[in-house]
């Protein structure tokens, strides 16, 4: 198997509140992929898809009941600590629960998390060990 992630699919309760936070909170632009009963976002090579968490579960074969963390978090990687104030702000005034507030960090960084519509929390983050190239991606020492 190949050492890549190509699509992350978010089970949501509610298909349209959530393309409206991350489309027109965030302001993310859908993919002409995108279905109506599925919602693509092309994260610049990687691929974000919200679908109905019911229908998720169902086409996974796994019960749909929630209990908890689920031990993942998403990740925003900012150019500076300026950037990722501004996006947790923006998250926050799209809908967004802070859950944690940006600030320095043990590992040398500075980030905050939020959770969106349903729950899945994002990091935000400004790390001063890792660079990030001209097209936003990472760019691993």
């Amino acid at each position: 198997m190949r050492q890549k992630l190509t699509i992350v699919t978010l089970g949501v309760s509610n298909l349209n509140r959530s393309r409206v936070f991350y489309q027109d909170g965030l302001g993310w632009k859908p993919s002409n992929a995108s279905e109506e009963n599925i919602i693509f976002f092309d994260l610049g090579g990687v691929g974000l898809a919200l679908f109905p968490f019911d229908e998720l579960a169902k086409d996974a074969t796994v019960s749909p009941e929630r209990v908890g963390f689920a031990g993942i978090t998403l990740a925003h990687n900012a150019n500076s600590i300026e950037e990722v104030d501004a996006v947790m702000k923006k998250a926050e005034q799209a809908g967004a629960k802070i859950v944690k507030k940006a600030q320095k960090v043990f590992w040398g960084g500075y980030s905050g998390y939020f959770s969106d519509p349903d729950g899945y929390l994002w990091e935000v983050a400004w790390n001063p060990f890792i660079e990030i190239d001209e097209q936003g991606a990472l760019v691993f020492p």
